[in-house]
């Protein structure tokens, strides 16, 4: 049986002329895919560009890669320095935040329309809350009476020593400082609670302030 005589090997200089030949092939292609894209951004004066290339005036912003119908074939970010990252990160922290406080705010605004719908019911809760506060006054008023009365008894004690303190024994003493300590005390709770009573009203005047605006806008 006779056979096919195989193929002569190529030689080197053919081998190499080959690969070169698909090398420019490959660039060429890539060269074309660049060609038909285009890169375009405004740049920090408002202006429109575009290039065949990346553009160096918009490096610190965004910049698109149009495809030769114009759609959109890539979004290129920002080029920031570490520096500016930094800023970059704390500026979109700070407008996280202020977007918190603000959707916290419009939240207590919902719920004080909620709880006050008008000016009555907020009205009839302020003076609720005053009301107590008055109770607890008056609670203060009568234990002061309470130990003015118990001075008095302890004050007919000392007379049988002269009203000499020094001369009395121990126990009446400790009765006179005992009365002195807790009408201090009574002082000093009447004095919180008039504060208090101040602290409620100035609460609600606030809230009042910010309802009327909140009960005017709901009416527009």
């Amino acid at each position: 049986m006779n056979r096919l005589p195989l193929p002569m090997p190529l030689p080197r200089r053919s081998r190499l002329a080959g690969a070169a030949a698909l090398l420019l092939l490959s660039l060429g292609a890539q060269a074309q895919n660049n060609a038909q894209s285009i890169y375009t951004c405004t740049d920090s004066k408002g202006r429109r560009i575009t290039s065949d290339r990346p553009i160096v005036d918009c490096l610190d912003r965004e910049q698109q890669r149009l495809g030769r119908t114009g759609t959109v074939r890539e979004v290129i970010p920002p080029s920031y320095t570490r520096e500016e990252r930094e800023k970059v990160e704390a500026k979109r922290r700070a407008e996280q935040e202020e977007q918190a406080r603000v959707q916290e705010e419009r939240r207590r605004e919902r719920a004080l329309l909620i709880r006050y719908p008008n000016q009555g019911v907020h009205d009839k809760e302020r003076q609720e809350a005053l009301a107590q506060i008055d109770d607890v006054i008056a609670a203060v008023h009568k234990r002061e009476a309470a130990l003015i009365e118990q001075r008095k008894g302890i004050a007919q004690e000392l007379e049988f020593y002269q009203g000499d303190l020094t001369k009395a024994p121990l126990w009446l003493r400790r009765k006179v400082e005992d009365n002195d300590k807790q009408m201090d005390v009574q002082k000093r709770f009447l004095v919180d609670q008039t504060q208090e009573k101040q602290r409620v009203n100035a609460r609600f005047d606030e809230e009042l302030a910010k309802l009327k605006q909140l009960w005017a806008a709901q009416s527009r």
